[in-house]
């Protein structure tokens, strides 16, 4: 379906007739089912997104589309798209999933509390769902008027808490990220709640950017995302991509009579690529996602590391430190009686390559 399809004037016919018949009969009669997530908002009544967008597809085209022919939500060429193109409001009837860095937040409260579930009264509920709002991960227009309110963040604390191991009794739905998140806390305890706090205080002070969670550049750039949730390894990502920090940290690695290898395996740009890889290599800020509060970043907090090792560290928690992965990739090396590259990569190595 191109743009132009249907009109505001198509829109506005199918209404008429979703009121003449009801809801229910509307979507019997065109084999559509309830929407759930996305309203259509209009004179203080709500519709169905989906089948009001593929009715309205007949009074141009002699047809409705059938419920399979259309997308419903957000893209291009999706219902809720082509109904706002037309200038009609869009609601949701229910709040969208709970991200990381939200279920992070809710779980270091039930930690707090002794791994138990809080009633919406507590004021540490309160205190959540302000932060909740604060986080923002969701455009205003994404979230339901109950977004984040006292009841459904208590109940995240209670789908929580019955999925920790000594809870005896019949746990709550949740989700599979709430188990992952509680067993990072299980594991980590020390670093979550770091990073639960180090949350509160960015969101608190505003220093912290907001991530929404379809935002996925990180995620296309590394495999698995952090642990300590998307919004600090942005901050991370950002104090690693500082220009100015690297040409520093590169200079003086350069005047100490260093060289560029990455520090984990010795992979050498120049020696590769020749004038092409003169002077390039990625750095890594060192300091743990959980530490990393707002102080200066000093050019010991950074190493210089290949693309490949960079990815490897970041790959999944808990980070290794460049020694440490250095010491995997001799392992491996040996493991596999490879010859590891010298901080110069040789004609030999690359011949192995």
């Amino acid at each position: 379906m191109e743009k132009g399809a249907i009109s505001r004037d198509d829109i506005l016919k199918t209404l008429a007739e979703y009121d003449d018949l009801g809801q229910e009969a509307f979507l019997d009669r065109y084999k559509y089912g309830k929407a759930s997530t996305y309203l259509l908002l209009h004179d203080g009544k709500e519709y169905d997104s989906k089948a009001v967008a593929g009715v309205a597809h007949k009074h141009q085209h002699g047809r409705p589309l059938a419920h399979g022919e259309l997308i419903g939500g957000v893209g291009r060429g999706h219902a809720v798209e082509w109904l706002k193109r037309e200038g009609f409001t869009i609601g949701v009837s229910r709040s969208p999933k709970w991200t990381r860095d939200e279920i992070i937040l809710a779980c270091d409260v039930v930690a707090r509390n002794d791994w138990k579930g809080l009633d919406a009264d507590d004021p540490r509920i309160a205190e959540l769902s302000h932060y909740l709002q604060l986080l923002g991960a969701y455009p205003p227009e994404e979230r339901a008027p109950t977004y984040r309110n006292h009841n459904g963040a208590a109940r995240k604390t209670f789908d929580i808490a019955t999925h920790h191991p000594d809870y005896d009794k019949k746990p709550t739905k949740g989700g599979q990220l709430d188990r992952e998140v509680l067993r990072d806390f299980l594991d980590r305890p020390e670093e979550m709640a770091r990073a639960a706090k180090l949350l509160r205080e960015g969101l608190a002070h505003g220093s912290l950017e907001t991530v929404l969670a379809d935002d996925d550049e990180d995620d296309a750039e590394d495999d698995a995302s952090a642990p300590e949730g998307k919004v600090l390894y942005r901050r991370h990502r950002t104090r690693e991509r500082n220009k100015g920090l690297r040409k520093k940290k590169i200079a003086s690695v350069l005047k100490a009579g260093g060289s560029l290898a990455c520090e984990a395996c010795g992979f050498d740009f120049a020696a590769v690529y020749g004038e092409r890889g003169e002077g390039y290599i990625e750095c890594h800020h060192v300091v743990p996602l959980h530490e990393a509060g707002e102080g200066t970043t000093k050019l010991s907090d950074l190493a210089l590391i290949c693309s490949n090792c960079h990815r490897m560290i970041h790959r999944a928690a808990p980070w290794p430190t460049p020694a440490e992965l250095s010491a995997l990739v001799r392992e491996q090396a040996q493991r596999s009686r490879q010859v590891l590259p010298s901080p110069r990569v040789t004609e030999k190595a690359l011949d192995h390559g």
